[in-house]
């Protein structure tokens, strides 16, 4: 079954992948165009995701969605355990988002043009200024119950276990006062791991567990750090006891 599934991906999934990339990545840059940048810049991408999901045969459990509020703004932050949590995220979530991401992405054939027609957030950190409009940016966003979606990792794991924070999303939530909602995703390590070139897909099941709103009880650096805190120990705790740990990774 092993060997049938390796070239069920290569024969079946990976042509309709690219068409499905392809096509998404059409209608997010000309709906964009033509004026409706909140449907168009989140619906094509949730559809890919979904779909390369199902043609992968992967079982896929959401728990927690009634936890959020369809008319609040959140910070969604997830720990980061391979390629696959896009997918998972984008596509059974369930909420209208803007990703934050590495500028490097941007550079990616037609996707990287997409998600900068879709209004996602590619941080610049190359200087002060730029840091600054990326925040700026966020802010705008943040705003008619759009979201963000960030990992604070900034890299994905070698190991399914969690490294550390980064403070940029808990600064932005705590700036805005918005609450930041914690997401474990589960499985995803398992299904793909972070190798260096073409690499095919384990069946494994994956989960996305949305947790309680960590809502802001005040502002500053003392808050900011309790709830960055708060959000780490509550993913982690969703993990399965073999990924939970800090494990350093030096790509961070």
């Amino acid at each position: 079954m092993h060997i049938l599934y390796k070239v069920y991906q290569f024969c079946v999934v990976l042509p309709l992948a690219l068409v499905a990339t392809f096509l998404a990545s059409i209608f997010t840059i000309l709906g964009c165009f033509l004026g409706n940048a909140h449907f168009w810049g989140y619906y094509p991408g949730k559809c890919w995701s979904w779909l390369i999901c199902r043609l992968l045969l992967l079982p896929v459990h959401v728990e927690g969605r009634e936890k959020v509020d369809h008319k609040q703004s959140y910070v969604f932050v997830a720990n980061h355990q391979g390629p696959m949590d896009i997918f998972l995220i984008y596509g059974f979530l369930g909420r209208n988002f803007k990703w934050m991401m590495k500028k490097a992405l941007r550079r990616v054939f037609m996707v990287g043009y997409a998600c900068e027609k879709a209004g996602h957030i590619f941080v610049d950190k190359s200087g002060p200024k730029k840091i600054q409009e990326t925040i700026d940016h966020a802010r705008h966003t943040l705003q008619g119950g759009t979201s963000l979606v960030v990992f604070p990792e900034g890299s994905r794991s070698f190991t399914g276990h969690m490294g550390k924070f980064r403070k940029g999303a808990f600064q932005l939530a705590d700036e805005l006062q918005l609450p930041v909602v914690p997401i474990t995703i589960d499985g995803s390590f398992d299904v793909l791991t972070r190798m260096a070139g073409f690499n095919f897909v384990n069946w494994h099941p994956m989960r996305l567990i949305i947790h309680d709103p960590i809502y802001p009880q005040g502002k500053g650096a003392v808050d900011l750090q309790q709830t960055m805190e708060e959000a780490y120990r509550v993913i982690m705790a969703g993990l399965p006891k073999e990924y939970q740990g800090y494990v350093e990774n030096k790509d961070q």
